[in-house]
């Protein structure tokens, strides 16, 4: 019998870092070769690693979530033969922490201790009084004995005619309180039992977006702009192009549109398609733009890149826009379609609220963010008529786009959303 070692491998392109993300086997588990043992993560690319040979698992380098460095031991495997290398007395334990256990919440009731004394005389025993008896009292007495927990039925008056008075109540009050008479209204509502505490680890992706935002919260310094924009001709040429076209080259979302208006802006402002790089001191402007097109995953927010995005029609747009968000959502992304990106358009669609604040997806140094389309009551021609109308929340690196530029950039956009023709005039 031998051991192999399998060493995390070099992925490429200088990386020296890797997260493992999940295991997909135990120790002792029986192996062949090329069933896939981890799922490993750089940047936001994830790559499965295969076994090269046959055997059991003695031993594994890390827990799923843990950052290891290319080259060190990701997995020892006891082999038939001379192996790798000369087994050791005993195989090193996997590497692993407990999470502290959740904790339950637990709710506790206390009953009143019994009295042994009768009833006090104050109070009526059900035999004292008949079905027909209602009791007489003032609303203050009424609402005084709602909020003490007290019975008037069961309520001796002193008041002339039988009423009940403020002071029949305190002598109630304070008579200590017997399990018979005022357990059932004294006695608190039992209270749903709380879930149990849940510990979550962040890895993987989730850790991969913690750590991509707030490394742009901390270097970049954001400068946002919001304004609103009329979209009802915008909608309605949308419907126009989806009647006469939709069932043979699909149906067209508000974001292909989006994406022309931006790519025909940035020619005008090419300070917002560009990238810094904080170390050497060096923005880089670009000539195409390579928009981001962000999209929630159930692992968390992912920005897929539309290549070349000033090339694309409408309808090319919409069908790369939604083939990325697909394989994204689905895990399939590869590590090109993911990086490289020099502007950023995001939306929540029907969830965009009013206003957003989105963050600079560092180190790009602008981000167009669009929020829902709502109908509002709008003054045109002196009267009030109903518009559809979106904003625009967009934030920017202030470093390098000065809020005039910013400002003059979403109007841009505005400018040929509100009419809608300007998308298609050069």
């Amino acid at each position: 019998m031998g051991i192999h070692t399998i060493k995390m491998p070099d992925i490429g392109e200088g990386i020296v870092e890797v997260e493992v993300v999940a295991w997909r086997i135990k120790v002792g588990d029986s192996i062949t070769e090329d069933q896939i043992l981890a799922d490993v993560m750089t940047d936001k690319a994830t790559v499965e690693i295969p076994s090269p040979v046959h055997g059991r698992v003695l031993a594994l380098g890390g827990e799923a979530g843990e950052v290891m460095r290319v080259g060190s031991d990701l997995v020892r495997i006891e082999v038939d033969g001379a192996g790798a290398e000369a087994a050791p007395e005993s195989a090193p334990p996997p590497v692993a922490t407990a999470a502290p256990a959740p904790i339950a919440a637990k709710t506790m009731a206390q009953a009143p201790a019994a009295v042994a004394s009768p009833p006090p005389a104050a109070v009526h025993r059900p035999q004292d009084l008949s079905p027909s008896d209602k009791p007489i009292a003032s609303p203050s007495v009424r609402r005084r004995a709602w909020e003490l927990g007290i019975d008037l039925a069961q309520v001796r008056p002193s008041g002339s005619g039988g009423r009940i008075m403020h002071a029949d109540l305190e002598g109630v009050s304070a008579q200590p309180k017997s399990p018979t008479a005022y357990a059932a209204a004294q006695a608190p509502a039992p209270r749903k039992a709380l879930a149990a505490d849940e510990v979550i680890k962040i890895t993987g992706l989730r850790r991969k977006i913690a750590q991509k935002m707030q490394e742009s919260k901390r270097r970049i310094p954001h400068f946002s702009y919001v304004e609103e924009v009329d979209v009802t001709e915008l909608e309605a040429l949308r419907e126009q192009l989806n009647q006469r076209w939709g069932a043979t080259r699909g149906k067209l979302t508000v974001l292909p549109l989006l994406v022309r208006a931006i790519t025909r802006a940035v020619v005008e402002f090419p300070q917002v398609n560009a990238r810094l790089d904080d170390e050497a001191g060096v923005l880089t402007r670009y000539a195409a733009v390579h928009l981001g097109v962000a999209a929630q995953t159930d692992a968390g927010l992912m920005v897929p890149v539309l290549r070349d995005a000033q090339n694309h029609d409408l309808w090319s747009s919409a069908v790369e826009i939604k083939r990325l968000a697909d394989v994204a959502r689905s895990g399939r992304a590869t590590r090109d379609e993911l990086t490289g990106s020099t502007l950023t358009l995001t939306s929540l669609g029907a969830l965009g609220g009013i206003v957003t604040t989105p963050v600079v997806n560092h180190p790009e140094v602008a981000i167009v963010g669009v929020n829902k389309i709502v109908e509002r009551p709008m003054m045109r021609g002196g009267l009030v008529v109903g518009r559809l109308m979106m904003n625009l929340s967009s934030s920017f690196d202030h470093r390098v786009v000065d809020g005039m530029i910013a400002a003059q950039f979403i109007q841009a956009i505005r400018a040929q959303l509100e009419s809608p023709a300007m998308l298609f005039v050069d």
